[in-house]
């Protein structure tokens, strides 16, 4: 799916989004959003959409939260008195290099037209030795999960997809390291992952 038409999907969304997402992610969000290092100073959220993640924030730092969709903006803006809001592509952020000391990725890898090229930005912005924290639905390596792939055309259609792994997108990064991942909701086909972007340079 491009992202114009992702756009015009989740104008449809909008209005429906906290409905359908705020109360199966709640938990998940706040667990994440928990293992914020507490000398943590800049925060980027990529993939914003209605602002669900902000009452979790801390509200000392830096927050920054960027998502393409103006509609979803417009229902993020009247919680965001400590964000600040900016539309853009998760795929070209225009934001510069390790400017930040946390990375959030909430249902986003699975939403955009180039998960590995999201990932890669994600990485680009965060310093070495900063922590990325991801929550999304991805399958195993090697699964077989035909249901899934099967719903995969149609979930595209409907501005997700069902049929991305994470391990596969995160062989491309040799920067950044999984320190943990946790099940977080239907039998663990959502997890939340926390990774750190390694300080030394890869080989």
């Amino acid at each position: 799916m491009s992202y114009r038409s992702l756009q015009r999907a989740y104008g449809l969304w909008a209005p429906i989004y906290d409905r359908a997402v705020a109360g199966f992610s709640a938990a998940a969000r706040a667990a994440n959003i928990a293992n914020i290092p507490a000398e943590a100073q800049q925060i980027l959220i990529i993939g914003a959409g209605t602002g669900l993640d902000f009452p979790y924030l801390p509200t000392q730092n830096f927050n920054v939260a960027v998502d393409f969709s103006a509609a979803m903006l417009a229902r993020a803006r009247p919680r965001a008195a400590q964000v600040r809001l900016l539309q853009a592509d998760a795929e070209r952020l225009p934001l510069r290099d390790a400017s930040f000391d946390v990375v959030l990725m909430h249902l986003i890898l699975a939403v955009v037209p180039q998960p590995a090229q999201a990932l890669a930005e994600a990485s680009r912005v965060l310093r070495p030795g900063g922590t990325l924290l991801i929550f999304d639905k991805f399958l195993r390596p090697q699964q077989r999960a035909p249901l899934r792939r099967l719903l995969a055309p149609l979930s595209a259609s409907l501005a997700t997809r069902t049929d991305v792994v994470f391990e596969d997108l995160l062989a491309q990064r040799p920067e950044l390291r999984l320190l943990d991942d946790q099940p977080a909701a239907l039998g663990g086909w959502f997890r939340r992952l926390r990774l750190e972007k390694k300080t030394e340079s890869p080989a």
